[in-house]
């Protein structure tokens, strides 16, 4: 994932960029919530065609997504819950930015670009979906093309730019292959748990 690739002073190094998020009073889910409402802003500024605006927005937001655990486990506030809230809430963000998009596209008649949004939509819930299910039966499921972090990375990237339509085919493209990849992953993986387990059953004389 981009954060394991960020380096394992990781936390040290969030945590001298913003100190004042790092005060007691801060709870880590707070900021979690707060960077999904600035991510909302975000949204509407795709949906809006400002996809500039748009992309400082959600980087903006993406800082707040990048803190809340560090400040988590600084402050020795992690919990179980914590981690499900913040889970839950990446996928408001990946959907509501799609969403925008669609809107965007839809409203003012470009139809393929609207399908094309619609088909990253549906692909990076999918996406989410597989890893979610995949991890209640096997523990540390990991693999595809294309994290969310890249997922985000890539739209930024698009509305920097002026070739949104480039980064949602790539999302699109990209986030199809992922759960394709999971999928299969998640078959091999399955099918050696229920070959151990059926060799682990006793016998009925």
């Amino acid at each position: 994932m981009l954060k394991a690739r960020l380096g394992y002073d990781f936390d040290e190094r969030i945590a001298r960029a913003v100190p004042f998020l790092f005060h007691p009073r801060v709870h880590p889910n707070a900021l979690s919530l707060l960077g999904v409402l600035v991510s909302f802003g975000g949204a509407w500024a795709f949906s809006e065609g400002a996809f500039r605006l748009g992309a400082v927005i959600v980087l903006l937001g993406g800082v707040f997504d990048l803190v809340d655990g560090v400040v988590a486990r600084r402050q020795g506030r992690v919990t179980t819950f914590g981690g499900f809230l913040d889970s839950s809430l990446d996928r408001v963000v990946d959907m509501a930015l799609l969403l925008g998009l669609v809107v965007h596209y839809a409203s003012r008649g470009a139809v393929a670009l609207g399908w094309l949004a619609a088909l990253a939509l549906v692909a990076t819930v999918l996406v989410s979906y597989t890893k979610a299910r995949a991890e209640s039966v096997v523990p540390d499921f990991k693999g595809g093309l294309l994290e969310r972090a890249e997922r985000i990375v890539i739209l930024v990237l698009g509305g920097l730019t002026g070739w949104m339509p480039l980064a949602l085919g790539v999302v699109a493209v990209g986030s199809v292959i992922t759960a394709g990849q999971r999928i299969a992953l998640a078959h091999r993986l399955m099918h050696e748990l229920d070959v151990r387990r059926a060799q682990e059953a006793p016998r009925v004389a």
